[in-house]
């Protein structure tokens, strides 16, 4: 069995120097949740945005286990969903079900399967009754589960998120939350709310100044106050 995640000595710079990623390796087995933490500019974006090959560094990224390069992107994408923190850089139509219906429409699948793959998908982030909204009048807990969406109508095998709670209010986040723990894929979530990471995460990645500085059981690695201070991080409690 592959493993859903396989980074080897990941490096990557940026064109003005700035290093962003060195030398990170990391697994991720099919079914994990895991958390990536650290404080901003640690690289936890750059990292995440190598797993479909918007960004490509020096290093060997696998996901599922297909090498995550050029020939094979069409694939990649398809296995990877990868949720951006702010939702208006995922939804683009005039209508929710065009949101949905994109990847599949992309992929070529038939009519009457883009149909399924959309009122499946929908239901799963319960939105069923949303096809016919318009992305731009939700609000953002509801954009959010919708952006989701337009993920898992590709029937990916890894979930990948971007501050998944940023910019949501206790109940839309509550939802989310409960949400999230209910789908059953692979999960990578990069976050700075530890709250979420201690209910939902029982694994977490520490990552500072682009590097992996632990990698653990969340409970362990909360415990740890002197880790959690020298990354900048704190316990949710």
């Amino acid at each position: 069995m592959h493993h859903s995640i396989e980074i080897e000595g990941l490096s990557f710079a940026y064109p003005d120097g700035q290093e962003a990623l060195q030398d990170v390796s990391l697994v991720i087995q099919p079914g994990e949740k895991v958390a990536l933490v650290g404080p901003n500019g640690a690289g936890k974006s750059t990292l995440i945005l190598h797993l479909n090959g918007i960004l490509s560094g020096n290093g060997r990224v696998r996901v599922c286990g297909l090498e995550v390069e050029k020939e094979n992107f069409g694939r990649v994408r398809a296995m990877v969903g990868l949720v951006f923190q702010s939702p208006d850089d995922q939804l683009f139509s005039p209508r929710v079900f065009d949101d949905v219906a994109y990847g599949p429409l992309y992929q070529g699948l038939p009519q009457q399967t883009v149909k399924e793959r959309v009122a499946e998908s929908l239901a799963a982030v319960a939105m069923d009754d949303y096809a016919q909204r318009v992305s731009h009048h939700l609000s953002m807990g509801e954009k959010k589960r919708i952006a989701i969406a337009t993920v898992l109508s590709m029937k990916p095998e890894v979930l990948v998120l971007d501050e998944p709670t940023a910019g949501l209010d206790p109940r839309a986040r509550r939802s989310l939350i409960n949400l999230l723990h209910e789908l059953p894929l692979t999960m990578l979530a990069s976050t700075h709310d530890m709250l979420l990471v201690k209910e939902l995460f029982p694994r977490m990645v520490v990552l500072d100044q682009g590097q992996v500085v632990a990698d653990g059981p969340t409970d362990d690695l909360m415990d740890d106050k002197p880790l959690l201070e020298a990354h900048g991080l704190e316990r949710p409690y």
